[in-house]
């Protein structure tokens, strides 16, 4: 099941899997991304219930940015290599 997943987000994991771990990367930040994931997602969601509830387009954009930022952290947090998960923490 997590092949096929990865095959499917491939788009995602792809560019962040090249290189090197990083040299501060420790297991709890792969934590921090889906907990940070999920918060985006929660903000989402009420972006979402904001904008069927005024009917205001402009509500679609924090909407979708949320959406976008939230699915790419769970994403890279679930599935992702450590690589990864050090690219997006960052390498520092």
């Amino acid at each position: 099941m997590k092949q096929r997943l990865r095959q499917l987000f491939s788009f995602i994991l792809k560019p962040l899997e090249s290189g090197q771990v990083g040299p501060s990367y420790k297991e709890s930040h792969r934590t921090v991304l889906n907990v940070v994931g999920a918060l985006f997602l929660a903000l989402a969601t009420v972006s979402i219930g904001a904008l069927v509830y005024t009917g205001k387009v402009g509500a679609l954009i924090p909407a979708l940015v949320f959406l976008g930022v939230g699915g790419t952290c769970l994403v890279v947090g679930a599935l992702g290599s450590d690589v990864a998960v050090s690219k997006m923490w960052g390498n520092r």
